[in-house]
C-alpha cells in the first residue's frame, strides 16, 4: 500500500506539471527514446505551424511492414496553445504499440478562429492519408485522434464533411476516431479565450460536433474522467456517445474514475499507465481487438 501511495504523490506531481513546458520535460525524461524513429519538423502546409512529427514503430514490433494502423494525434490547449513536442509522449506510446503516430502542429485563436484551425487539420490529414503507404502504414486504417481541444477538432473531421471536402476527401476515409475528454457540444460559450475562437454570440450551431451527429460516422472511441471539471462528461461525452448511436455509429465509450481532465491525456504516457487504461484501451481500438475490461 505504501508503494502504491508513493507511485500515486509521483504521478500527481508529473501530473500536475504536465499541461505545461516544465511537465513536458518531465515526461521527456521518462519516456524512452528507442521505440521508434521517423521525421520530425515536416511541413504539410504553407505556414509555419504547419509542421508535424511523425513516430515510426521500430522494425522489432509484431505488425507486417506496409500494414500498421496510422492515428493522426492533434493535441489540445483551449485552442490557444500547444506544441507538437511537449507531445513525445504521445507518440512513443503508440509508436511502441505497433502504430505509427503523427503529432501535428496547427494555427492557434487569436491568429485564427474555429474555421482556420479546422481547415489546418485537414491539412494534416490528408498529408497522413496520402503519406501512410510510405511511412510503411495502411492507408485504409487511419485514424484521427484528440484531446481536449484537439478531441473537438478529430470529431469535427470525423462528422463534419464540409472540413475535409475542399480536398476531395471524405470522412468515410477514416478507419475510425478517438475522442479524449472532447467538448462536443459547449454552446452557449462563456470562457473568454473560447468565445474569441468561435466568433461568439455569433457562432452557429452546426459549429458543434453534436450537430453531425445524426448520419452514421466512423468508428467511434470517447474516452473521459467522470470527474472532470473542465469538460463535462455527461453532456459532452455521454451525449455525443447517444446522439452517434442513434445515427447507426459504432461506438465504444468508457468513463474513468480516479482522473480528470489533464490525467486523460497523461495516462498515454507508458509511465503514467497505472493512472487509467487509456492507452490499452486507445490501443485495442485501433487494432480493431476487443477493449479491456474497465
Amino acid at each position: 500500500m505504501s508503494r502504491r501511495i508513493g507511485l500515486m504523490g509521483i504521478g500527481s506531481a508529473i501530473v500536475a506539471l504536465v499541461s505545461g513546458c516544465s511537465g513536458a520535460q518531465v515526461l521527456d525524461h521518462l519516456v524512452p527514446h528507442d521505440t521508434y524513429h521517423g521525421p520530425t519538423g515536416v511541413s504539410y502546409g504553407p505556414d509555419p505551424r504547419h509542421l508535424l512529427d511523425v513516430y515510426q514503430p521500430q522494425p522489432a514490433t509484431d505488425t507486417v511492414p506496409g500494414h500498421a494502423p496510422v492515428v493522426l494525434f492533434l493535441y489540445g490547449g483551449n485552442w490557444t496553445s500547444g506544441e507538437r513536442a511537449m507531445y513525445r509522449f504521445v507518440g512513443e506510446a503508440l509508436a511502441a504499440n505497433g502504430i505509427i503516430a503523427v503529432v501535428a502542429d496547427y494555427r492557434l485563436s487569436p491568429q485564427v478562429h474555429y474555421d482556420g484551425f479546422l481547415g489546418d487539420c485537414a491539412l494534416a490529414l490528408q498529408w497522413t492519408l496520402s503519406h501512410a503507404a510510405g511511412l510503411g502504414g495502411n492507408p485504409e486504417r487511419v485514424m484521427v485522434m484528440g484531446h481536449s481541444a484537439g478531441a473537438y477538432n478529430a470529431a469535427m473531421l470525423a462528422l463534419d464533411p464540409r472540413w475535409l471536402a475542399p480536398l476531395d476527401l471524405t470522412p468515410n476515409r477514416l478507419a475510425g476516431w478517438i475522442g479524449l475528454a472532447g467538448p462536443y457540444d459547449f454552446l452557449p460559450i462563456v470562457d473568454p479565450e473560447v468565445q474569441l475562437a468561435f466568433g461568439w454570440p455569433h457562432t452557429p450551431a452546426n459549429s458543434q460536433p453534436i450537430f453531425h451527429a445524426k448520419a452514421k460516422a466512423p468508428r467511434t472511441l470517447l474516452l473521459a474522467a467522470r470527474n472532470d471539471t473542465v469538460v463535462d462528461a455527461q453532456r459532452n461525452t455521454v451525449g455525443l456517445a447517444n446522439r452517434l448511436r442513434t445515427g447507426g455509429t459504432e461506438v465504444e465509450m468508457r468513463i474513468f474514475d480516479h482522473i480528470g481532465h489533464v490525467t486523460t491525456v497523461a495516462a498515454l504516457a507508458r509511465p503514467l499507465g497505472w493512472l487509467a487504461p487509456i492507452l490499452p484501451t486507445a490501443v485495442a481500438f485501433v487494432r480493431g481487438e476487443s477493449l479491456p475490461q474497465t
